[in-house]
């Protein structure tokens, strides 16, 4: 990962600049991590549940429940880190709005919930921070930087209104029964209390699956308009234009590093950092599907031995091994949340000739882990090629519906939705 810097006299909306030189690239308008030192990121609505991690950072602009931001830095001690919030519009580039259009204070926030690793063999700093609320809906960006402007992480989050309902629906599979891998997913809009001017060209819907943003599918236009029933339909007519199913995420368990959890072969501990090694583990694409239970490629940090993994769980190697006879045509990659859902080159894997494997390592807090191996070619990124695809598979959606009303600078985030296609 680049580690960057910002330059103190120009604007974080506009450029950051390398800490390596005078370099400048644009600040990333998505979940990036600009420093090495940032690792296991995660953003979740504060629920009070057990898994509350899973729930997305995704909220209604009551927020009667916070969004919760958590972070390590190894290898640092703790240091003054300045939050900020940028309103994006549905295309996640800046809007025009100023800070107080959407915000009720200075749009300056100080992270002061840091705690340091307890008896870890990498130490860190475990930061928390609550987002502050706002006072519109949308698309947001919140950069968290060093005191001075070293930004170190940006994170999206969604902030919606219920002025339209929307209602997902799993359509008819589009393939021969028993073949089909693709999941249709339909959904509509109705506005019966709200005024949509121009629908055809001022809404758009953004439609997900395990609230991935990097395979989301953006959507100009509804299907169809029907102005007397006030409703907007999205269908689809190509299996193209479908999510894959895919199969279940593998999973491995390294809350416990006394025994061997699932997924775990050996654990070393006699190694500084401890090397743990999962299971070689085979190509799934020609297997049938199997129901395995997965939490949607998520993960959950945790240490069973002492209890609070945020400064209790140490970071671990996880060796990984995939054996596959030949060589796959294009580069191979980890991929989950673990990767942030990008193909990063410390989660990509080596073929070893000789033993028909391709390998790898990450060095990851411990926790329960779901992944992918994902293939990466010019064509773009194919989990299938290893995961199979499944229609049966467990899946949830959610559906975004944005609008922009005339003469107004931003998108609203006027609907919102979630379901689960083939929840057990």
């Amino acid at each position: 990962m680049l580690a960057t810097g910002m330059v103190a006299c120009v604007p974080l909306e506009q450029q950051v600049q390398s800490s390596g030189g005078s370099a400048q690239t644009a600040l990333r308008y998505e979940d990036y991590v600009y420093d090495e030192s940032v690792n296991s990121v995660q953003a979740y609505v504060a629920t009070g549940f057990d898994e509350e991690v899973l729930e997305p950072p995704v909220v209604p602009l009551s927020q009667r429940a916070p969004i919760i931001i958590e972070f390590d830095r190894l290898n640092t001690g703790t240091s003054r880190l300045i939050a900020r919030i940028i309103h994006c519009d549905a295309n996640w580039t800046p809007s025009t709005l100023n800070d107080t259009q959407f915000l009720n204070e200075f749009n300056e926030f100080f992270v002061t919930d840091a705690q340091i690793s307890v008896n870890t063999r990498i130490p860190y700093v475990h930061y928390t921070f609550q987002v502050p609320r706002v006072k519109i809906s949308g698309n947001y960006l919140l950069v968290v930087q060093e005191e001075g402007g070293r930004p170190l992480l940006s994170q999206r989050f969604l902030v919606y209104q219920e002025l339209v309902t929307v209602v997902g629906k799993l359509g008819a599979p589009l393939g021969p029964q028993g073949l089909e891998t693709r999941q249709p997913v339909e959904f509509n809009v109705f506005y019966a209390d709200y005024e949509l001017v121009n629908p055809a060209m001022d809404v758009k819907a953004v439609l997900r699956q395990n609230f991935r943003w990097d395979n989301a599918k953006r959507l100009a236009r509804p299907t169809y308009i029907h102005d007397a029933q006030r409703r907007l339909e999205y269908v689809f007519f190509d299996p193209k234009e479908l999510f894959r199913g895919y199969s279940e995420f593998r999973a491995f368990d390294t809350r416990s590093l006394n025994f061997n959890g699932i997924g775990v072969q050996r654990i070393d501990l006699q190694q500084n950092p401890v090397e743990v090694t999962l299971f070689p583990e085979v190509n799934r694409a020609t297997q049938a599907y199997s129901q395995d239970p997965d939490i949607n490629g998520k993960r959950i940090f945790g240490n069973k031995q002492y209890g609070n993994g945020d400064v209790n769980g140490d970071y671990t190697w996880v060796n990984f091994e995939l054996k596959v006879a030949d060589k796959a045509p294009g580069d191979v990659y980890l991929m989950g949340e673990l990767t942030n859902w990008r193909t990063l080159e410390n989660a990509k894997l080596k073929y070893d000739v000789a033993r028909e494997v391709y390998a790898g390592r990450m060095l990851l807090k411990q926790g329960y882990y779901n992944y992918y191996y994902a293939l990466q070619t010019a064509a773009g990124t194919d989990a299938s090629y290893f995961e199979g695809s499944h229609f049966e598979t467990d899946n949830s959606y959610d559906i975004l519906i944005y609008y922009r009303p005339p003469g107004s600078r931003a998108d609203l985030l006027i609907g919102y939705d979630r379901f689960y296609f083939n929840r057990k």
